[in-house]
């Protein structure tokens, strides 16, 4: 994979409003490790290899064990390793980046919002708008994943 260029560096001004909502959400009420796992998941229905990458090395280093960690493309079948407020995080991460498919029906939502109240929801489809436009300008622009630069590097 071949960077064609560097987002952050040619449109800074883009890149530090997008890091502004990260941190924003980061400082709101829902807890790092699911806005994490929430990055991750998206981005594993995208197909973004930098953000697998690293949102994968997040959450190990808030101390995720591997076992789930593996576990998340399924997490459906991986019973009570995920928490109900995980596994309805997940759901309505799945259903909002496949907007164009699934609609976002109510029983959706209504299981989302049984779960998270309403600020605790509205950030957790921010974070899952913030992943889905990195997740477009990481695969647009070809940025590799920190474990091909470390390969690269070693060999």
């Amino acid at each position: 994979m071949t960077n064609r260029i560097d987002y952050a560096n040619v449109s800074p001004a883009g890149y530090k409003a997008l890091g502004g909502l990260h941190v924003s959400l980061l400082n709101g009420g829902l807890s790092k490790d699911l806005i994490y796992l929430v990055y991750l998941r998206v981005s594993q229905i995208n197909g973004c290899a930098y953000c697998i990458d690293m949102h994968s090395r997040d959450l190990l280093k808030f101390g995720v064990p591997v076992d789930k960690l593996v576990l998340i493309p399924v997490w459906r079948d991986a019973g009570e390793l995920f928490s109900i407020r995980e596994r309805a995080a997940l759901a309505w991460a799945e259903t909002v980046t496949n907007v164009a498919e699934t609609g976002i029906p109510d029983v959706d939502y209504e299981s989302a919002a049984s779960e998270f109240s309403d600020k605790e929801l509205a950030d957790l489809t921010y974070a899952i708008g913030l992943i889905n436009t990195f997740n477009r300008l990481s695969i647009s622009f070809r940025t590799p994943p920190a474990a091909v630069a470390e390969a690269k590097s070693a060999a």
